[in-house]
């Protein structure tokens, strides 16, 4: 008789198989049993076993480990065998052993205490064992009668380690772009190397970051374990490179603390502001050469408001309209960047704002052309061409395209934020001439630009993030701030001279009788100004203030702002605090909603009973006349089609979605009323103080600033 196993581990036999003759004589003696037979514990299965969490591994692939380790494995023995169906309790014997002093062979020993079959058993070898060395164990389970097969019998293997407690030596880091110490290296998106290397043998890798930026790893290679890191510097002054070197153990080394000093990035190699005098035909270079104007080219053209840029060259789009040096400013098979302000008068068909020729064609082209039926801008190189934004006739933009030479990838951007992806790109060498407006085709120029260019910057590197966003920056400029203490004649004074707010039936100026100092404890106003020495109160059936004309421009980028202060702890219907609008509507609103507990902030899609809107709320409770108000602020950024409701003035109470269709509005700015269906309505039961109109959209920042 023969006792048969699965090799492949399925449900055992427990029990003794015997022929049938012999059970047959045990069942008919009276009182007789059958005799069960135990069957050893299954052998341990390698990937079930770890050395300080690693594989079970051999030769090359042996694992290191920088601490005596703690070596587990997985013991199985599935059915008590005196119970057939219930699990049984096992112990792990584990064996370890190398080659010593002398080649004599050491070996230490093990046995785990009894657990439940099925688990992990552990063995943590001591602090002494020797380091360098290989060491090999293997394990069995042991059911108290019977062991299984080491794991290292038939199919199974050795699982080998090595004890590493030696760190490696400090790296040295060197570059010849960015030496360190007190001299000032150009700078600013010019891409450098730093070598590392490392007087130990057994390095990894190394583990490294620049002052500021994230922890990073680079692998180390080569005979002599070295490694290169490549750095874009993105701000200008002192800058830390800190480098660790790493083992097979992940033993970590001293760390090399490496400094360098960076300066701002180089001058364009070419810049017309075009800004020349209206008749010139030749646009002075503040960098590269003088440029020919055609006769299709104006100077003297408008430019974006809240920049530097004093004016722009406008052409007309035909044969004559152009700018160019008639030399190359820029190697196109190199890093580059190259950017302008713009205002396109047409945006159909495709519309070049610069490119440089290679005699076939453009090397580049950076302008607008049509996608899916709409213009978009572009940023065409290399066969790569790269699109975004929403061009519209009459509107400024700031567009620039780059190309990284290091990495290969060209990314185009539009009013100082990048738009889509970075893209592979290939590299085409174009020696030809600069164009401004124009682009080079088989049968002559093409694609021309019909309105306005300004400011043009060629780099012969990375424009980095914060410098385009310094290019395309708009300054918000003040349209008015009405402090509402006095209103002589029943109109408050702007105060810089401009369209006063006059105040309508149900809206008066609080302001204190008498002095009163806040510190003095027997002072008891009643009331105090929301700010300085008055403010405007308005009964909530009636009262407002509003100016003739309008004050922002809502078809474009504006911020207005306010202190509002409810006076009612639970309002009866919606009150509206800033607003300004047309005929019909309200092209925004800034309104409380009691139904909702809510400030919301409402643009609508059109000057139309009904029109669809975009509606930004912030949660509050009212303020039952109590307290310093609330300060509110909405900013609509036509650029990036967003509108922001802050409340309190901070960006984490802010809220913000993305809205397309402002439209310019011919009528006064309104405080304390909006439009309803049935014509003003609306009306704000409460205390409003320090309105504040600006053309452009202030910054989070900024609007934190105007209390």
């Amino acid at each position: 008789m023969r006792v048969t196993r699965s090799a492949a581990g399925r449900r055992r036999s427990r029990w003794l198989v015997v022929s049938s003759a012999v059970v047959g004589a045990m069942l008919a003696t009276p009182g007789m049993a059958v005799a069960a037979t135990n069957l050893p514990p299954d052998q341990p299965s390698i990937p079930e076993l770890k050395s300080s969490g690693k594989d079970c591994a051999a030769g090359e692939n042996r694992p290191y480990v920088r601490s005596a380790p703690e070596l587990t494995a997985v013991l199985r023995d599935p059915e008590a065998d005196d119970q057939p169906g219930a699990a049984s309790k096992v112990k792990g014997e584990f064996e370890a052993w190398w080659q010593g002093a002398g080649g004599a062979e050491q070996r230490l020993t093990y046995t785990t205490v009894v657990l439940q079959q099925g688990t992990s058993f552990s063995w943590t070898l001591p602090d002494d064992i020797p380091a360098d060395t290989v060491i090999s164990w293997r394990v069995r389970a042991d059911d108290g009668e019977a062991v299984s097969p080491w794991s290292s019998d038939g199919a199974g293997t050795v699982c080998e380690f090595v004890y590493d407690k030696e760190a490696p030596a400090q790296p040295v880091v060197s570059s010849g772009d960015y030496p360190d110490g007190d001299a000032w290296t150009d700078g600013v998106g010019v891409h450098g190397t730093f070598h590392i290397t490392s007087p130990s043998e057994d390095v990894e890798f190394y583990r490294y970051n620049f002052l500021g930026g994230p922890q990073l790893t680079v692998q180390a290679s080569g005979p002599d374990g070295a490694a290169d890191i490549d750095y874009l510097p993105r701000s200008p002054g002192l800058h830390g490179l800190a480098v660790q070197a790493f083992d097979r153990a992940g033993n970590g080394s001293e760390p090399a603390n490496y400094q360098f000093r960076v300066g701002s990035g180089r001058a364009p190699v070419a810049r017309w502001k075009l800004a020349d005098a209206a008749g010139s035909r030749t646009a002075a270079a503040e960098a590269g050469p003088v440029a020919r104007a055609g006769a299709g080219a104006a100077f003297g053209g408008d430019a974006p408001s809240g920049t530097d840029v004093a004016s722009s060259v406008r052409l007309d789009g035909t044969g004559h309209g152009f700018v160019t040096p008639d030399a190359p400013v820029v190697a196109t098979d190199g890093t580059f960047s190259v950017g302008a302000w713009v205002r396109p008068a047409a945006v159909d068909g495709t519309r070049t704002v610069v490119s440089q020729d290679t005699g076939r064609g453009p090397a580049f082209t950076l302008g607008l052309r049509q996608t899916d039926g709409k213009p978009v801008w572009s940023f065409g190189f290399g066969g790569t061409r790269l699109t975004g934004g929403a061009p519209e006739a009459g509107k400024w933009a700031y567009v620039l395209g780059r190309y990284d030479a290091r990495t290969g990838k060209a990314r185009l951007y539009v009013d100082g934020r990048a738009v889509g992806d970075e893209q592979a790109a290939t590299p085409v060498a174009g020696d030809g001439n600069f164009q401004i407006g124009r682009a080079q085709g088989t049968d002559g120029y093409r694609d021309r630009w019909q309105g306005e260019i300004g400011d043009v910057r060629v780099y012969d590197r990375v424009a980095v993030q914060d410098e385009i966003a310094a290019l395309a920056a708009r300054k918000a400029q003040s349209l008015g701030h009405w402090a509402l203490e006095t209103a002589p004649g029943g109109l408050s004074a702007e105060s810089g001279g401009g369209q006063p707010l006059k105040l309508g039936p149900g809206a008066s100026i609080f302001r204190l009788d008498e002095p009163c100092d806040p510190l003095d404890l027997d002072c008891d106003p009643g009331d105090w100004p929301l700010a300085d020495e008055g403010h405007l109160n308005l009964d909530g059936v009636s009262g407002y203030a509003a100016t003739e004309k309008p004050v922002v421009d809502t078809g474009g980028s504006f911020t207005v702002s306010a202190t509002v202060r409810l006076a009612d702890q639970e309002p009866d219907h919606p009150m509206t605090a800033l607003s300004q609008g047309g005929e019909r509507g309200d092209a925004f609103k800034v309104r409380y909603t009691p139904s909702t507990y809510s400030w919301e902030l409402v643009m609508s899609h059109a000057d139309e009973p009904g029109a669809a809107e975009t509606v930004v709320a912030r949660i509050e409770s009212p303020d039952g006349g109590q307290g310093a108000g609330h300060r509110i602020a909405v900013v609509h950024d036509d650029t990036m089609n967003r509108i922001t409701l802050y409340v309190d003035g901070y960006a984490e109470t802010a809220g913000t979605a993305e809205f397309h269709d402002g439209w310019t509005s011919g009528g006064g700015l309104q405080v304390g009323r909006g439009r309803t269906a049935d014509g003003w309505g609306e009306y704000l039961h409460g205390a409003v103080d320090q309105v504040r109109a600006f053309s452009g959209a202030l910054t989070a920042a900024e609007v934190s600033a105007l209390w």
